[in-house]
């Protein structure tokens, strides 16, 4: 048994409480080794033409090794299949622990047939046809430890669309050794060819370059620089003495009840504060997009002018993979990525954001 199996069974013997999120992954990762097998007793796939005399698995001969003739699986190999898919286990090492827990060697065939079929997922996902208008679009970046040769953390572009009805969707991503205009450029064109004609407004923590890519995919789109990211700038660069009275000034700003007045706001705080921190002053000054999202309804606000939303996804995605977690290459992160975004669309298609049911109109009208 390699070290990797070693460790990953003495984990799985402690019996840790199972996240939901991976038992939706159970019913793919237990019928993709019984299919293969299924088709290796046959000798073809499923809905392939056959002659008249070919096998047939309803004849009663067909008895599973994964799952004994009128057993059942037991606890414990449910388990391990979830938190093999939580680890983002190859296909090849979780055919390897099975026969070592089961008994039954999977032939290469096989597990070319599983490795086949998960593939497919991945690419699923990529050519997806996609809404034609999404109200929302969150671009943002998060890293993940992936071994190419050496082990470093790649980052992981990623693009959160919210529908006008209030839909959270993650309509795709792009791997990178770091964030780069390149990945952001490809990832805005698949966008466009998987069917996203119109974006109304778009956050991000304005990567430099960033905003000219968008306005080049979607030119109508509005541009909101992450206030978050702005307010964590302000406190970097001033005293300590006087931060806490400059970021609460600072939030004041944007959550005033309408544009105008926070324009006149945020005229006064500069104006308070240049003497003392004028290149920081000048910064806010020329920034465009500060205060885009009072161009669209007040219930919607609070969940716009930052980049939260798509942060938050990105913290959990780090906590389903855990520290411990290394992606031995691209495409089991890839798998991983995909089975993980699924999930969560699955669960927010379900869902309605907060303040999209009450706007959700008016947000379709400023679509042409």
């Amino acid at each position: 048994m390699t070290q990797f199996s070693t460790e990953l069974l003495n984990f799985l013997a402690q019996k840790q409480d199972i996240d939901e999120f991976f038992r939706t992954s159970l019913e793919t990762a237990m019928n993709d080794p019984l299919q293969a097998e299924l088709s290796a007793l046959l000798g073809y796939e499923p809905y392939d033409k056959v002659g008249y005399n070919s096998g047939n698995s309803r004849n009663g001969n067909f008895s599973p090794a994964l799952i004994p003739s009128y057993g059942r699986r037991d606890d414990h190999l449910e388990e391990m299949v979830i938190k093999l898919y939580q680890t983002s286990v190859t296909t090849r090492e979780i055919s390897d622990i099975i026969e070592r827990m089961d008994g039954h060697h999977y032939s290469p065939a096989t597990i070319s047939n599983i490795s086949k079929t998960t593939q497919e997922n991945v690419s699923a996902f990529h050519e997806r046809s996609l809404e034609a208008n999404y109200s929302v679009l969150f671009l943002d970046g998060t890293y993940l430890p992936l071994r190419r040769g050496a082990v470093n953390k790649e980052c992981i572009h990623i693009a959160l669309g919210i529908t006008p009805e209030g839909q959270k969707v993650v309509l795709g991503y792009e791997i990178a050794p770091n964030e780069n205009n390149d990945s952001w450029s490809t990832l805005l064109d698949k966008l466009q060819k998987q069917g996203i004609q119109q974006v109304s407004h778009v956050a991000t923590d304005c990567f430099k370059g960033l905003e000219q890519m968008i306005s080049q995919a979607y030119p109508l789109a509005k541009q909101q620089r992450c206030l978050i990211h702005i307010s964590r700038n302000l406190a970097s660069k001033v005293k300590r003495a006087d931060r806490a009275v400059i970021l609460k000034q600072f939030k004041t700003i944007y959550r005033t009840e309408n544009l105008e007045i926070a324009v006149l706001a945020l005229e006064d705080f500069i104006a308070e504060w240049k003497p003392k921190y004028r290149k920081v002053m000048e910064s806010l000054e020329n920034t465009d997009n500060l205060l885009t999202f009072y161009q669209f309804p007040y219930q919607i606000w609070n969940s716009i002018n930052s980049t939260n939303l798509i942060e938050s996804l990105n913290k959990e995605i780090k906590r389903q993979t855990k520290k411990q977690v290394l992606f031995p290459n691209e495409e089991t992160l890839k798998r991983y990525l995909v089975t993980l975004f699924k999930d969560y669309n699955f669960k927010q298609s379900q869902r309605i954001h907060r303040g999209f049911g009450q706007c959700s109109d008016t947000l379709e009208s400023l679509f042409d």
